[in-house]
């Protein structure tokens, strides 16, 4: 098991577009919704994962996940988790002390949503810098948990 370390802030501006180091494109279902118990299925790319996520406390959560093949995960998608609730695209900027940020532009339904997350070694660990581009914190808000975004 690991444990998951994020920080999750809002987008204000397309700054962060002038240092993109990588992108792809993401499709996310969820199999459960439960804070307890988070199962999702995502594409990424051209993998598939199966995640299990435990409780979030600040901002750490227990993580489980598995690659899968694509078929499997488009499988689940429509049968049992009601097709694909997320379609985004995550792009990597370099936040510096060799950390990345991750940065989701959501499509569809969720457009114009952005979010910038972050994952850290420890709970401790500070952002090395805040750029100019990084607005209001919402981690730990389930507003903008992709689970509940799932369902608007």
């Amino acid at each position: 098991m690991a444990k998951e370390i994020e920080r999750k802030f809002l987008v204000v501006s397309p700054a962060w577009r002038e240092n993109i180091k990588a992108s792809r494109p993401i499709r996310q279902a969820y199999i459960s919704s439960d804070p307890e118990a988070t199962v999702r299925v995502r594409v990424r790319g051209s993998k598939a994962f199966l995640t299990v996520k435990g409780i979030t406390r600040d901002s750490v959560r227990d993580e489980w996940e598995y690659e899968i093949p694509v078929a499997d995960a488009d499988e689940m998608a429509s049968r049992v988790a009601g097709g694909w609730a997320i379609e985004k695209t995550r792009y990597l900027v370099d936040a510096g002390e060799g950390l990345t940020w991750e940065i989701d532009e959501f499509h569809g339904s969720l457009a114009p949503l952005v979010l910038a997350e972050i994952e850290l070694p420890s709970d401790s660990t500070p952002i090395p810098s805040r750029p100019d581009w990084l607005g209001e914190e919402v981690t730990g808000n389930p507003a903008y948990y992709n689970s509940v975004l799932a369902r608007r």
